[in-house]
């Protein structure tokens, strides 16, 4: 190419690059207070006031509470196999789901596993909301703990208080036992430290999910990127779950996935008639975690955490209680510090110990 032609390429070229800033620059313009935006089919502008004082902001719904609480259920031991406290009768909590909870929006309350019942009681009166972590414990009054926590969020959800439960992989598996009242109903699966994706089935409604407000093309990359951090050995298959009459009354698939064996088990699940959502991955973990070398960090996997946050503590918010403030405050996990056991070992990067 010529220098003549070459300079007369770089021209044109610069002459569209202004001509794009100005179209831009043409559609929004500030006049004193005020935005101005100008749609680009040539419709009349429409002008748009911002926030001068107080007085000009929308006042909030007055049906939902913006200072919700979260109830997580502590697991016996220290999150660490030992390494960090051998302190009998000591639980933990991953600060992983603390910060989950607090991404959205909430504070957190442990309820603690081995307090004594009234106490436990008297914690599930100030939340608006309980989450059920992973782990380990299946038996002894771990299980009888949760049974009882499960048990009181139905009843108050039956009796007219929006009282959301989430419940994430070995959570899942106990709600599932409970609800079947079959030790035994999870199978075993090779799910352990992999990320993979979710399979949305042909009968899954997303309304009313936890994936309603995703955005399409993330429900997209759920489908067809590795997003999900899945980290269990057991789960459901979905036959095992539709022929269970219990649990195919209570809930509806609305995602499965594959282990490493390529077969199929339930990762999300929802009741029908109560704000219970049930995950066998790990949303929390892309987000807050790195002690597991297959756990997603990209852009949209911590997108995904964050949009799984959103819908619990929106969820939350529609919780009728107004629990006393001092009576929070004297019991939210701010109150305790975590510990960082990143270098313990493989597992959780920090915990909140409690002995």
């Amino acid at each position: 190419m010529t220098s003549g032609r070459w300079n007369s390429l770089c021209v044109l070229l610069l002459i569209l690059i202004a001509s794009y800033i100005t179209s831009i620059s043409s559609d929004v313009e500030t006049m004193g207070g005020s935005f101005l935006l100008r749609r680009r089919s040539g419709e009349e502008a429409e002008l748009f006031d911002y926030a001068g004082n107080a007085s000009s902001c929308p006042s909030t719904d007055p049906s939902l509470y913006h200072l919700p609480v979260i109830g997580i259920v502590t697991h016996p031991g220290d999150g660490a196999s030992g390494r960090l406290s051998n302190v009998t009768g000591a639980s933990n909590i991953p600060a992983s789901y603390v910060k989950f909870v607090e991404s959205a929006g909430a504070r957190v309350i442990p309820l603690i596993y081995n307090e004594p019942e009234e106490t436990l009681l008297d914690k599930l009166s100030l939340v608006n909301g309980v989450l059920f972590t992973g782990g380990w414990a299946k038996k002894g009054l771990y299980f009888e703990t949760i049974k009882k926590v499960f048990q009181v969020a139905l009843e108050r959800n039956d009796a007219g208080d929006h009282f959301p439960l989430f419940a994430i992989c070995l959570g899942f598996e106990l709600v599932s036992m409970i609800i079947s009242n079959d030790h035994d109903i999870c199978e075993r699966f090779k799910g352990e430290n992999q990320a993979s994706t979710l399979y949305f089935p042909d009968y899954a409604e997303t309304k009313g999910s936890v994936f309603e407000r995703f955005p399409p093309e993330l429900l997209w990359k759920l489908s067809t990127d590795c997003l999900a951090m899945q980290n269990h050995k057991y789960g459901l298959s979905p036959e095992r779950l539709q022929d269970n009459v219990a649990l195919s009354s209570f809930f509806r698939i609305l995602t499965t996935s594959k282990d490493e064996n390529g077969k199929d088990y339930v990762s999300t699940a929802q009741a029908y008639n109560y704000p219970v959502t049930c995950f066998q991955w790990h949303p929390e973990k892309n987000a807050f975690e790195w002690g597991l070398s297959m756990i997603p960090h990209s852009e949209d996997a911590v997108r995904v955490t964050q949009h799984v946050a959103n819908y619990l503590i929106s969820e939350a918010r529609k919780s009728s209680n107004r629990p006393p403030t001092e009576k929070v405050l004297d019991n939210l996990i701010y109150n305790y510090s975590p510990t960082y056991c990143g270098k313990a070992g493989r597992g959780y990067d920090e915990v909140y110990i409690f002995s």
